[in-house]
């Protein structure tokens, strides 16, 4: 609660064969909140999507209840591997 999203960053571990777009949401709430529909490419390594693939609004301030995120690609489960990382600042409320 009253956290502020400072980056969320893609390791793409394992890289597919083909793109896939990946999402980041709220459980219960809208699914692509944080970031909506990146594509991750063929290539492994590191990536940020930053603000620019979600709402900046959002990211200011998640508000005054706890948030549990949802992450949905739009490839199979199988075709590579990415791990996700959220990096935030705790109860710094800026709104």
């Amino acid at each position: 609660a009253n956290s502020q999203l400072i980056d969320i960053v893609f390791d793409v571990i394992t890289a597919a064969s083909g793109t896939t777009d990946i999402s980041v949401g709220q459980v219960g709430g809208s699914a692509i909140q944080y970031v909506n529909a990146y594509t991750i490419g063929t290539d492994a390594g590191r990536q940020y999507p930053t603000t620019e693939a979600g709402g900046a609004q959002v990211w200011e301030d998640i508000g005054t209840s706890d948030v549990r995120m949802n992450v949905t690609n739009s490839a199979a489960t199988s075709s590579g591997e990415c791990r996700i990382t959220v990096l935030y600042q705790q109860n710094i409320n800026l709104a």
